[in-house]
């Protein structure tokens, strides 16, 4: 051997020994300490990262819960049984809470509605809502039925059906991608229980609403002089369900002569 090669044998080998040191010393000397309750948290959440809990991901809600800055009942994907999971960890207990799910309000299907135009653009609720009319719908209210809360549903719970989204509750984990996408604000959380629910946004009155669709809502207030629980109110156009007063008696949705009213 060399003495050249020798040298940078050496050389080398000496470099590696002083970042090896030197990386041992950084990892002692900048050592985070891991929370294993955080840690086992973060093992018990879904993995989602949905963001539906109002934290960037599931690393993040494991640490508010750690901290005690976010409840065990946060993530509502994982619903009950996570909560239970985690309460169990935190040494607490999670208080039951009803399952809700998504749903559309709009009810507007080809069949009750029709089109102003032939829309040639990108198929996307999004980019057809700068059409002329806000879409080709003969609603400018109601869901377009393009689709751009099915993309978003990872969990195969939303589908376009006879030209407008409708949600399976079966499927549903309240994940609330949908709801973001939307660009009309057609879907919310309703309780998972809940039988009444109201199938038409359009905020109009009248003739409008009867030249747009053929169940759309006139906000003709029967179905609130019909409720004998006042669970049902006329706000900004449309009724309104109070689901705590809300018994699923049904009587809205028979009192209402446009039968926009799922029960």
């Amino acid at each position: 051997m060399s003495v050249d090669i020798l040298y940078a044998t050496l050389m080398i080998g000496g470099i590696g020994l002083f970042v090896g040191a030197f990386l041992g010393i950084a990892s002692k000397v900048f050592f985070v300490p891991v929370d294993e309750k955080e840690a086992e948290i973060k093992e018990a959440l879904p993995g989602a990262n949905c963001g539906a809990c109002g934290y960037s991901g599931c690393a993040a809600l494991a640490a508010a819960i750690a901290k005690g800055e976010a409840p065990v009942s946060a993530c509502v994907v994982g619903q009950q049984p996570v909560a239970d999971k985690i309460a169990g960890i935190m040494g607490t207990s999670a208080d039951a809470s009803e399952k809700k799910v998504a749903f559309v309000h709009c009810l507007g299907d080809c069949e009750k509605t029709t089109e102003n135009y032939d829309y040639s653009g990108t198929k996307s609720c999004m980019m057809a809502k700068f059409a002329p009319g806000t879409g080709p719908k003969s609603c400018r209210f109601g869901c377009m039925g393009y689709g751009d809360c099915v993309k978003v549903c990872e969990y195969d719970a939303i589908h376009i059906v006879n030209g407008i989204a409708v949600v399976d509750p079966e499927k549903c984990v309240d994940c609330r991608m949908c709801m973001k996408t939307c660009p009309k604000g057609l879907i919310s959380e309703v309780p998972y229980g809940s039988k009444v629910q109201i199938g038409c946004s359009n905020p109009e009155f009248g003739k409008p609403v009867i030249s747009a669709c053929k169940i759309g809502c006139i906000a003709c207030g029967k179905c609130v002089k019909g409720c004998p629980f006042e669970a049902i109110t006329i706000d900004k156009g449309y009724p309104v369900i109070d689901y705590e007063k809300c018994k699923n008696c049904g009587k809205c949705a028979r009192e209402c002569p446009r039968k926009c009213i799922v029960c």
